[in-house]
């Protein structure tokens, strides 16, 4: 395994010196640091701390969702003529959930927007933003352009943004100089999933809705800063990775993206859609009460919310409010809506109505360590409640959303991430938890709690190279990292590669925990058989 490790870092170091000569002399000058978008000039910067990467943030990619457009569709981005993208934008509005205690406010805050452990100020409506983050010179020494990742955050559609400091991209960029990253906020809460009486069925998942328009900009623009518009993956954790689900089932015709990856996270995953549930859109007309918009009418109280005398702080604080002294919690995610989001995926999948592009698809060996009880005296949890989570909400769902993709006969690569370093996961029983494999793959994991360990190094390296890789060739790039595809079957077929349990890469089958997904799905098939009949 050793010997594959090296092959990938071979390759990063070939792929390097390929356009080496370029570089050299375009690092000196930073150039290509105005960028002519479809909508005006867009003025990047260089940080010192990476000064092969340019930088261009705070891009808007829709219009400001506030007034009549609050609760409704994005609209692309009016001309804006020129623009300092020298700094973020606003994350979407929302707040920090910190009741019960977890990790992520109590040991890791890095994952939270600015690394804050209580809600952020710098939020707001108007946050429709995309960041760019570009090698030194626009195009590699074949003046070909360059693959592109589209990082689409997690949060459980009620949290996140591009400010979260382990999800900053420059040094992954400045190491490789072969690719771009994009990301990008979308709209959280009840300002991305309303499920409000007043609006149609296709209007409720506008978060959703947000992310197309995003990726429909960056097909129209990234060629301005080197990308290449026929290479672009979709790439999300957690809920991110939920949403490249949806958008792979959404659309089959005109998916513009060539790939999917997905951390941690997969459409599968029924309790993603948990506002599917107030078929009597109880949520919606809690807030609007609250705020004053106690009206018989649906419209009429749709109108009131999007009224200038409303503000989102008093919305997004009444749900705040609400949750925090134990009421019935109000939650806001997407609805299935038999368009964007659909019901029974597999059969889409038998009948091919799903967009025809490779998958990356894989969990953490502790996903779940997130999500049970965290005992504040001892700093425990009861790990055979985290084993169950792990293999409920993460590794189960991971895998059957492979074996619906192997029905409609796409190409699928399944990963585990089982790394535990003590600077990412500073207490023992963490292990590879949700979210912490992101410090590796982003380039962040030695800027917290010390230095990063050899192997930590060269599992990054190796995740790294493999998420570009797939990229910018797709099927013929994990061969030429070696990755064997995942067909389901015995042998080659069943391998999963695992990566940072003693070797930064390694083929495993994990046919035994496959075999307890399929006993589970057959038990809730049966009970939903028995309930029906």
């Amino acid at each position: 395994m050793r010997a594959l490790s090296l092959s990938v870092v071979l390759a990063a170091v070939s792929g390097a010196a390929c356009h080496a000569s370029q570089l050299s002399s375009c690092t000196q000058q930073h150039c290509g640091l105005t960028a002519q978008t479809h909508g005006g000039q867009v003025h990047g910067f260089v940080n010192p701390e990476t000064p092969s990467v340019r930088r261009f943030l705070r891009i808007p990619y829709a219009q400001p969702p506030v007034s009549e457009l609050r609760f409704a569709p994005p609209q692309p981005a009016l001309p804006f003529g020129e623009l300092n993208a020298t700094e973020f934008g606003p994350s979407c509005i929302q707040f920090l959930l910190t009741t019960p205690p977890d990790i992520y406010t109590q040991v890791v805050n890095q994952f939270n927007i600015q690394g804050l452990n209580e809600t952020s100020k710098d939020v707001s409506e108007d946050c429709l933003t995309l960041s760019v983050w570009a090698p030194a010179c626009p195009k590699d020494a074949c003046g070909a352009p360059l693959p592109v990742l589209m990082f689409v955050f997690g949060g459980a559609f009620m949290m996140g943004g591009e400010n979260v400091p382990y999800q900053i991209p420059a040094k992954w960029v400045q190491r490789t100089q072969d690719h771009i990253i994009v990301t990008f906020n979308y709209r959280l809460s009840i300002f991305g999933f309303p499920n409000a009486a007043g609006l149609s069925e296709d209007q409720q998942n506008l978060g959703l809705m947000d992310q197309r328009l995003a990726v429909e900009w960056v097909r129209d623009n990234i060629a301005a800063f080197g990308g290449d518009p026929d290479r672009i993956v979709l790439w999300g954790q957690s809920a991110g990775a939920v949403s490249a689900g949806y958008y792979q089932y959404a659309y089959p015709e005109y998916p513009i993206i060539s790939g999917i990856i997905q951390d941690s996270g997969s459409e599968t995953l029924a309790a993603g859609e948990l506002s599917t549930s107030d078929t009597t859109h109880s949520n919606f007309t809690t807030v609007a009460a609250a705020v004053g918009c106690n009206t018989t009418s649906p419209e009429e109280q749709l109108a009131c919310m999007r009224s200038d005398h409303v503000s989102a702080l008093s919305i997004i604080d009444t749900i705040e409010t609400n949750n925090a002294a134990g009421k019935p919690i109000l939650i806001f995610t997407p609805v299935a809506d038999n368009q964007i989001i659909f019901t029974d995926y597999t059969a889409r999948s038998e009948a091919g109505q799903l967009a025809h592009i490779p998958s990356i698809i894989g969990s953490n060996a502790n996903d779940g360590g997130a999500f049970v009880p965290l005992d504040l005296p001892s700093m425990s949890i009861n790990q055979t409640l985290a084993a169950g989570a792990t293999l409920a909400f993460f590794f189960c769902p991971a895998q059957l959303g492979a074996a619906d993709r192997l029905l409609a006969n796409l190409p699928v690569y399944r990963f585990l991430y089982a790394g535990n370093f003590p600077n990412i996961s500073p207490l023992p029983f963490l292990g590879a938890y949700h979210e912490s494999e992101l410090p590796l793959l982003f380039g962040t994991h030695e800027d917290f709690r010390g230095p990063s360990t050899p192997l930590e190094e060269e599992t990054s390296i190796a995740m790294q190279d493999s998420w570009v890789a797939f990229a910018r060739a797709g099927v013929q790039g994990m061969e030429e990292v070696g990755w064997p595809r995942y067909t389901g079957e015995e042998g080659p077929g069943s391998l999963v590669r695992e990566f940072g349990a003693g070797v930064a890469a390694q083929d495993v089958s994990l046919s035994q925990q496959d075999g307890l997904c399929a006993a589970m799905k057959k038990a809730a098939d049966d009970a939903a058989k028995m309930l029906t009949t």
